[in-house]
């Protein structure tokens, strides 16, 4: 049998590592990744390879050659453009006419092959996927299989909410030839995006095959750390270079160990490695050939790379050391940091955790490195979070960094493309806002400049001025020590992942578009911006506009920017509003809990008194509201939102309404109540915003934490109009608000949260999943358990290492005990 390495990957993530070599080619204790591959195909007699490859094609090509001299025989398939996984393997298609085996060249594994091809065999299978359990899925191809090992359902690196299972694709495939019949030659095709969907949908058979043993994606620095450490471990059965000298230490040939150095094993020394006098080396540790430890130097779960030299004294943590370094006497290297190639660490530097050091770098002496060095200086690794980038100000985020960040961002437009930018009121915001400004116009795109303006107000002028996408920049509602820098598309909604690992990866290899001088963008601010929104919200209403002339409410605006809009809109509308806390002051941007409750238990007080059909107050950046009825009882959103759904059915004969999967049954009674139907979705509020992008008909959508939508409007999450279509509403039933929520079903709703570890949250979902696939129904987000009129999901968190179980009950009590039960079962499966 022939076999396929896919060798054409960049391995961005594992940068410095991959910036003078492709991924595959990475050291992995004494040898390359692929290597390591090639050594397990060896050994189950497979001997005939073809390699695809394409970024740094001749490292490859130059070191393997035509592969006599490793015991194979190799023939290269060239991609002159990525083609993707299942693309790059159709170039090779000549050369593959019987059934054949793929396996990732950057992956470390001793998977018996064997008994995977002979599964294949004997399943009749076109392809068989090769699948093992991890403790994390969600950076992997989750599969969910029936009792034959027939694939059922794949998820492309699903969300926390999506995680079914634990069990993920490897990459290691066995193929018939006629699974070429679903790739097009020369166009982008992944085999988990692409060709095994479409197998699914077809109908031919795809099975997957549980593999026992050891497998890791190289794909990170921790995961190449780890990686390293099960090898020196003995934790991956494959051939070893060297010989054991005892005490666990692997030395190839003739390393020089002085008499008085204190080695402690695991450890790998390659040829022509010194260890000098008063050494110390703990392990896991790997010291590659020719490199140099001198006096006294203290090596602990370090990798250095061959051709460097560790100077006396110096002392390395947990770090990784390329090629041909010179760590100077003294120094000092932290854990996670990575020096790259050819990099000088001058004499009694400090090198702090986690730093990247590019190739070719000088650190002076005595210098302390606090953030990584790469052409400018940047140490993170992941941007997004749920709340777009967040950080600590002028810590984790810093105008260096977003200068950075909007060049970044600015590469992945088109030239001349114009970005709206946006900020709340508070002077942090400010600086920031006006750092990413200076980065744009660098990548030769223009900037229209909104100021201070509210979230909905900034998403629906990036749509209506034609811009590319936009940015806005606030404090957390949650904590003013953070910075979050929300990105808009070019309709003013959230950004998909797409388009944020485009932003990522351009930022991290800080391969940012430089405009020529006459091509660097242009900075204006923004033309009627709250009047083009206004009347927009106006010809909205549309005649129904009549209804607000008289209409007494209370609004609190929270003293931010809502109130320069939303008091003109109501004097338009001749509403009868008591105004509070209108005057933008910077500092109540970001309130307490404290600060909070008691603006709203002066609202409770205020709208009874005044005879107010509610009392309302928005959020900071005007997406959110709080309600009051008449009577001065305060909703919570959940409530409200059911109200306003039962309004909005009420006065359109029915319609379609969209809540998230945590929302209670009450909504499908109030629906049937008037003749509507409700849509469940994630339990998000970026998933409910695309839905409204989508399905213009809906007559709300509503996350039951204060965010409504309506689409016919604009599809976002928008308080101000919400206030509005609450007053409409009202008018067109002729109601209050206390009369629609004495005649809402009742319904009872108990929750908690469960601690779990990061790496046994699959576990937990795959069990679940497994144990519940006759009583779930509709995967929407997480696991929900039908129980007749009750039911509980167990939703585990995307953030944080713990699980959300929600339950509803027939009775306050039973929801408590539900979730009291399945609480502890998530407890006990981990």
């Amino acid at each position: 049998m022939k076999a396929v390495v896919m060798a054409g990957g960049e391995g961005t993530r594992l940068r410095p590592l991959t910036i003078n070599r492709p991924k595959p080619m990475v050291s992995l204790v004494d040898r390359p990744v692929m290597q390591h591959i090639i050594e397990l195909l060896k050994l189950h007699g497979i001997t005939d390879i073809i390699i695809t490859v394409q970024y740094l094609a001749n490292v490859i090509q130059d070191y393997y050659g035509d592969g006599s001299a490793y015991g194979v025989n190799i023939t290269y398939s060239l991609e002159e453009v990525p083609l993707g996984t299942a693309g790059s393997v159709k170039n090779a298609e000549h050369l593959l006419t019987e059934p054949f085996l793929v396996i990732s060249g950057d992956a470390l594994t001793d998977f018996n092959l064997s008994q995977i091809i002979e599964y294949h065999m004997a399943s009749g299978a076109t392809a068989t996927v090769t699948l093992t359990r991890v403790s994390n899925p969600l950076d992997y191809g989750v599969i969910i299989t029936d009792e034959q090992g027939r694939i059922r359902q794949l998820l492309e690196k699903p969300s926390w909410g999506e995680v079914f299972s634990d069990t993920v694709n490897t990459g290691i495939y066995v193929f018939n030839p006629d699974i070429f019949s679903y790739i097009e030659r020369g166009k982008v095709t992944d085999w988990s995006k692409d060709v095994f969907p479409r197998m699914l949908h077809r109908g031919d058979r795809l099975q997957g095959y549980i593999a026992n043993g050891y497998w890791t994606d190289v794909g990170t620095i921790e995961e190449y750390m780890r990686a390293c450490g099960d090898y020196l471990s003995g934790k991956v059965n494959l051939p070893r270079v060297g010989h054991n000298i005892g005490g666990d230490i692997w030395v190839d040939r003739d390393a020089e160990i002085a008499p008085d150095a204190q080695l402690h094993g695991p450890i790998y020394l390659g040829h022509g490695a010194k260890i000098k006098g008063g050494v110390i080396i703990h392990g896991p540790s790997v010291i590659r050939d020719y490199t140099i430890v001198d006096s006294r130097a203290n090596i602990d779960r370090s990798i250095i790379w061959r051709n460097s030299y560790i100077g006396e004294r110096a002392e390395l943590r947990g770090a990784i050391v390329l090629r041909q370094c010179n760590i100077r006497s003294r120094a000092m290297i932290f854990e996670g940091a990575v020096i790259g190639d050819g990099v000088q660490i001058g004499a009694g530097a400090v090198v702090q955790p986690n730093v990247k050091i590019w190739p070719s770098k000088e650190v002076d002496e005595g210098a302390t490195v606090t953030s990584s060095i790469i052409w400018g200086s940047q140490g993170r690794r992941v941007l997004f979070g749920r709340y777009g980038i967040t950080g600590l100000v002028n810590i984790e985020i810093t105008p260096e960094m977003c200068a950075r960040l909007g060049a970044a961002y600015g590469a992945t437009l088109p030239r001349g493309a114009t970005v709206t930018i946006n900020r709340d009121a508070h002077f942090t915001p400010r600086m920031l806002k006006r750092a990413i400004i200076a980065g744009l116009p660098s990548a030769g795109v223009n900037v229209c400049d909104l100021r201070n303006v509210p979230i909905p107000i900034a998403r629906y002028y990036t749509h209506a001025s034609g811009a590319a996408g936009g940015v806005h920049v606030r404090i957390s509602p949650f904590d003013n020590r953070v910075a979050e820098i929300k990105f808009f598309n070019h309709l003013g909604l959230d950004i998909n992942s797409a388009t944020e690992r485009k932003i990522e990866s351009t930022f991290f290899r800080e391969d940012y578009r430089r405009a020529y001088l006459d091509e660097i963008g242009r900075i204006f601010y923004g033309e009627d911006v709250e009047e083009t929104y206004r009347a927009a919200f106006m010809r909205a209403l549309g005649q129904n506009a009549a209804f607000g002339k008289g209409f007494p409410i209370v609004i609190d605006y929270a003293n931010t920017s809502t109130s320069t809009v939303m008091a003109e809109i109501l004097r338009r509308m001749q509403a009868d509003a008591v105004e509070l806390n209108v005057y933008l002051d910077e500092r109540m941007v970001f309130q307490t809990s404290a600060d909070f409750e008691a603006a709203m238990n002066r609202l409770t007080k205020i709208t009874p008194v005044v005879g107010a059909q509610f009392g309302v107050r928005l959020d900071p950046g005007g997406e959110k509201i709080f309600l009051i009825d008449d009577q001065g009882r305060r909703l919570h959103p959940l409530r409200a939102l059911a109200a306003i759904t039962a309004l909005a059915m009420r006065a359109n004969g029915g319609g379609v309404v969209a809540v998230p999967v945590t929302a209670p049954r009450a909504f499908e009674q109030i629906a049937a109540r008037y003749g509507g139907s409700i849509i469940r979705t994630r339990a998000n509020l970026g998933a409910l915003m695309n839905l409204a992008a989508e399905r213009a008909d809906l007559l709300l959508l509503g996350d039951g934490t204060g965010n409504y939508i309506f689409p016919h409007f604009y599809p976002v999450a928008d308080g101000m109009f919400a206030i509005a279509r609450l007053m409409e509403l009202l008018s067109l039933n002729q109601t209050t608000l206390s009369e629609v929520l004495a005649d809402l079903p009742p319904y009872y709703l108990w929750q908690t949260r469960v601690p779990c570890r990061w790496e046994s949250k699959g576990k937990v979902m795959r069990i679940l999943n497994q144990q519940y696939h006759e009583r779930h129904g509709e995967q929407i987000d997480g696991i929900k358990i039908e129980l007749g009129e009750e039911w509980v999901l167990i939703l585990p968190d995307p953030d944080g290492p713990f699980f959300h179980v929600i339950a509803e009950g027939v009775s306050e009590d039973h929801a408590r005990i539900l979730t009291d039960k399945y609480a502890g079962l998530v407890t006990s499966l981990q």
